[in-house]
């Protein structure tokens, strides 16, 4: 199960950084390469395209949303095997990265709670480690359907 999580994970990433998929997301993935992937984490690296720069050339910020939040659904799909639907989601930007630099993304699962689970997503300039931004991803699952919705 851990495999085929980890490779549908990876084959999801793969066909969305190679056009295939909502359209927003295939420009915001497109090159994305991984890396390194197992249960729970995705190494990824990614260069800054002219199709997601803003009016200065710095990386787009949707683009860059776009692009920690499919990376953090992957993590945590590699890690339990279940689609999720986020809900909450932040990012904290704290730098910026221009057309053609390359950016490194690393996502890891720092919690499970059964139906909810948690990733971390980094976002560091390749060429000296530099902090761009820092996602925090809660996910959810509806898949436990024996109990009562507390809603």
């Amino acid at each position: 199960m851990e495999d085929d999580s980890v490779q549908s994970s990876n084959k999801w990433l793969e066909d969305l950084s190679n056009g295939l998929g909502h359209q927003l997301e295939a420009i915001a993935l497109e090159g994305l390469k991984i890396v390194k992937a197992h249960k729970g984490f995705i190494l990824c690296n990614f260069v800054v395209s002219n199709r997601i720069s803003d009016a200065v050339g710095n990386w787009h910020v949707g683009a860059m949303a776009t692009l920690i939040d499919d990376v953090g659904a992957a993590a945590i799909y590699s890690y339990g095997g279940i689609i999720k639907a986020s809900v909450d989601f932040n990012i904290s930007f704290l730098s910026t990265a221009k057309i053609q630099e390359e950016v490194e993304l690393e996502a890891n699962v720092v919690g499970d709670k059964g139906r909810i689970t948690s990733v971390v997503i980094e976002v560091r300039r390749k060429s000296n480690g530099e902090l761009v931004a820092l996602g925090k991803q809660w996910m959810a699952s509806n898949n436990n359907s024996n109990r009562a919705s507390k809603l």
